[in-house]
């Protein structure tokens, strides 16, 4: 079981945490919520809690709670820049459908 970034990704992730001045690594998850039910959530990690998963690519620390990581298995962060718009994506294998906004997955 693991979770990967890519280096435009990495490089996102480490310019935020040293913007920030400090943190662990990055934590990747879900939340229930939206139209298909699930969807992503980035924050920053001080501290690890007992059912974290840490896996270091790049000299960075994607964190993924135990709960998450079924769901998030194989995926890979990207940050992609298209036009004007920018932001992080989610390459999930398991996602069965998304919702017409792309809030929220299904699995």
């Amino acid at each position: 079981m693991a979770i990967s970034m890519t280096p435009a990704a990495a490089d996102r992730v480490r310019s935020f945490l040293a913007n920030r001045g400090k943190g662990l690594g990055l934590r990747v998850g879900v939340k229930t919520t939206g139209c298909s039910g699930l969807a992503y959530v980035l924050e920053f990690v001080d501290e690890l809690n007992d059912d974290d998963q840490v896996f270091e690519q790049n000299d960075l620390k994607l964190i993924v709670d135990g709960k998450s990581l079924v769901y998030i298995d194989g995926t890979q962060l990207d940050f992609v820049k298209e036009g004007l718009n920018e932001g992080f994506q989610f390459n999930n294998p398991n996602v069965n459908g998304e919702c017409g906004c792309g809030e929220s997955f299904t699995v």
